[in-house]
């Protein structure tokens, strides 16, 4: 949003709330509202919509879910942005000041990147690193069947000229940096340059990447001599099988300790995407994945059950197979709800063996482990994993290894039953339940 703020005609006050750090003021006089949200977010967005167009004033929704379903979203405002917003942002403004806003805004081109505005930092409060965030390319060239990327940015990578990013971190406060970018290794060369030219700006950066860039020295050599400090990698799954009917088939399993292991050689940590419900997972999945990354010596992970996005490849399959459970988006969060049916197991097997998982994952025992085998930036990685070992604490499922379950059973089958009878009678679900 402070991207689009910084596209915005300098004759129009921009306001910005982040509702992490603060709340939404509807009785603040405001001529149009801009609302970004992700497909968990929708249900929210939708409610913030109408307690402003019950006050008359028009909404414009945009972002992740507003691409993949606009035909909902646009139910719910009264315009709809699909896709990148930057070209199409200041026309749909001029067609607001001229009283002639259009429903749907979608750019025909892709914004290309160069001489791309600064984000309006000023508008960032109360989240300091915020102000340490931006972008060198967008996009990724890779097409997972459950990604979100390819809908957003049609598989069409871009770069920003490297002297405009290396001018714009120049003038961010602070030295820590986050590259926002999907996949900062897709062309290596480009990366290169970019780390050669950052290097004098002595900041701390993380960003993400795919695996296979581990076996490139030269790109590792010259992001840790820039200041990289971690890299955040989509391992996903330990399952090669699993990765295949992902269309991730360029992740190899089988090398994904040399992979962690390279990466600690040149002093930068792996942090691994690790998700939980392909179709290949049985009940083991939970305890030989924990043990496998306790092994490798992983710094840490995002852990969380598969979500089938809308319109992905992934939810068409699900949905033709009758295995969606749910459309109530707020549900989508890859957290605290399983919103499919799983193949080999319940769905609450899945939630409680993921839960299970990262907690084991994050066991004192485990951290202690896993910083043994990685010894790399030990001062903040210890600290890291710490803070999410706290954090597990606030969540009320604690989990439990379903592998141990005799017969798989979950101990509530009724409940199980009853819940999808529920939904059953809802049309939430079509399929029946699965023990």
């Amino acid at each position: 949003m402070p991207l689009l703020a910084g596209c915005t005609p300098n004759h129009w006050e921009v306001s910005h709330t982040d509702e992490i750090v603060q709340r939404v003021d509807f009785d603040k006089r405001v001529d149009l509202v801009g609302i970004t949200a992700n497909t968990p977010a929708a249900p929210h967005a939708y409610s913030l919509a109408g307690e402003f167009r019950r006050r008359g004033v028009p909404v414009v929704i945009g972002g992740p879910h507003a691409t993949l379903l606009p035909e909902e979203v646009v139910e719910h405002a009264d315009a709809v942005v699909i896709g990148e917003g930057e070209l199409v942002w200041p026309e749909l403004l001029a067609d607001f000041e001229r009283g002639e806003l259009k429903r749907i805004y979608q750019s025909c081109a892709l914004p290309d990147l160069k001489k791309m505005p600064a984000p309006r930092w000023d508008l960032i409060k109360g989240r300091v690193y915020g102000k340490g965030v931006t972008i060198a390319t967008r996009g990724c060239p890779f097409a997972c069947d459950y990604c979100t990327v390819p809908q957003m940015y049609q598989r069409r990578m871009r770069y920003r000229p490297v002297g405009e990013v290396v001018d714009e971190i120049r003038r961010m406060p602070g030295r820590a940096l986050i590259l926002w970018d999907d996949n900062l290794g897709a062309h290596r060369d480009y990366a290169k340059e970019l780390f050669a030219a950052i290097t004098p700006l002595k900041r701390w950066w993380t960003s993400q990447c795919t695996a296979d860039a581990a076996f490139d020295d030269e790109f590792l050599s010259l992001a840790a001599r820039s200041g990289c400090k971690a890299l955040f990698l989509g391992l996903e799954t330990i399952s090669q099988a699993s990765l295949n009917v992902a269309n991730k088939r360029h992740n190899r399993a089988d090398e994904y300790r040399q992979v962690i292991r390279r990466f600690h050689h040149h002093g930068i940590a792996v942090q691994a995407g690790v998700v939980f419900g392909f179709d290949h997972d049985d009940r083991s999945i939970f305890r030989t994945t924990v043990e496998f990354f306790r092994s490798a010596g992983l710094d840490s992970a995002t852990v969380s059950v598969l979500i089938p996005f809308p319109n992905t490849p992934l939810f068409r399959r699900l949905d033709a197979e009758r295995r969606i459970l749910t459309r109530d988006w707020s549900k989508y969060n890859g957290k605290k709800d399983v919103v499919f049916q799983p193949a080999l197991m319940s769905p609450r097997e899945l939630l409680m063996g993921m839960e299970w998982a990262a907690r084991r994952f994050y066991s004192l025992g485990s951290i202690i482990e896993r910083m043994a085998r990685s010894r790399t930036g030990l001062w903040w990685n210890l600290a890291r994993n710490v803070g999410y070992h706290l954090a597990l604490r606030n969540f009320d499922n604690v989990g439990f290894n379903p592998e141990r379950v005799p017969g798989g059973q979950t101990g509530a089958p009724q409940e199980l039953e009853t819940i999808h009878a529920v939904m059953n009678q809802h049309g939430l679900i079509h399929a029946p339940p699965q023990e």
